[in-house]
């Protein structure tokens, strides 16, 4: 069981994910982007360029394309990033805010990248799917389906080659379990004993499409069977729950087991992507927010006497400042320019 300090640094990092995402909901003006006339019917030279409408939507703080939000699934990364180092490598999914917040990366400079802007962690380029930090070793989101799986290889391979301890972690949703790469990568790095550990966020949708109707099984984790490796079905509401699981599989593939395939069942409360309305299923949705993984915790904390109410308000109040501070930096932070290296 996590001391005291770990768990009330569980709960911090989740409040962190929750309110940054909670926040993006601010900056969404999807209908004046979709609605604006395209630069090039706008601009005629290119110093036209960076006067039309695109340019002032960004300057202005909204967050064009598309955003992933996780908010419900916050326990998943927490609990599994919890057991990692720096040096630990983590590739993330279009879904990534959680994840690259869960590992130790800067609040700031991730909203200042969803913003465009160039103190952004992949200097304004990269968006909201590629929030890339090395200091901390979080490789990138990615736009592909199932993208990161294969190469979670690759940082595995180098310490294994090297002798030394780090293991790597891959995220992907339920949906990527069907993708070639997803097997393909399991036999590897089984064959190979790699020190890596799948870890799949089953949140009962691929986009739109249910779990139901693309699996002939309830699980996806006694895939890993197949290839003699361990399956785990773990609550992915249950902080706890998925860091035990995680740091079972950290031991073991620092230890030269090889790799774990972790599969934790949780739900993502809002829609596919920031541009939608909510959940396609809102009673469905409305069941699972009874297991709302923060609200799970702090009743958990309040119960064994970990915490106090009064506790649970300052780290929030805390949380919220740092949600602030982000804010103000990155509206504050220039956009970027061509010369930019």
């Amino acid at each position: 069981m996590p001391d005291r300090d770990l768990q009330i640094g569980l709960l911090r990092r989740m409040y962190r994910i929750r309110f940054f995402e909670e926040r993006l909901k601010r900056f969404y003006n999807y209908h004046g982007y979709f609605a604006m006339a395209s630069p090039d019917q706008e601009a005629k030279t290119a110093d036209e360029l960076l006067t039309c409408v695109s340019y002032e939507f960004a300057s202005d703080g909204m967050i064009g394309g598309a955003v992933h939000l996780s908010i419900g699934e916050e326990a998943v990364p927490v609990g599994v990033c919890a057991n990692l180092n720096d040096d630990d490598a983590v590739l993330s999914t279009h879904r990534s805010h959680g994840h690259f917040l869960a590992k130790g990366g800067d609040v700031k400079a991730a909203l200042a990248e969803l913003m465009g802007r160039a103190t952004g962690c992949s200097r304004g380029r990269g968006g909201s799917m590629h929030l890339f930090d090395p200091r901390i070793t979080f490789l990138g989101g990615n736009g592909i389906v199932g993208g990161g799986i294969p190469i979670a290889l690759g940082p595995a391979f180098a310490a294994k080659y090297r002798g030394t301890q780090q293991v790597s972690v891959g995220f992907f949703g339920d949906g990527a379990a069907n993708q070639g790469t997803f097997h393909e990568s399991l036999n590897l790095a089984a064959l190979w004993k790699l020190p890596v550990i799948f870890v799949c966020e089953n949140n009962l949708y691929a986009n739109v499409t249910p779990f139901a109707i693309s699996f002939p099984t309830a699980d996806i984790a006694p895939r890993a069977e197949g290839y003699g490796i361990p399956g785990v079905v773990v609550d992915g509401q249950d902080v706890l729950a998925v860091y035990g699981a995680a740091e079972e599989a950290v031991r073991r593939a620092r230890a030269g087991a090889g790799p774990t395939l972790i599969e934790a069942k949780t739900y993502r409360f809002e829609g596919h992507c920031g541009v939608s309305s909510g959940h396609q299923n809102p009673h469905e949705c409305a069941e699972w927010r009874k297991r709302d993984p923060i609200g799970l915790f702090e009743q958990r904390l309040l119960a064994e006497g970990i915490v106090i109410q009064g506790e649970l308000e300052k780290l929030r109040e805390e949380v919220l400042v740092e949600i602030d501070e982000a804010e103000e930096f990155a509206r504050a932070s220039a956009l970027p320019t061509a010369g930019d290296g």
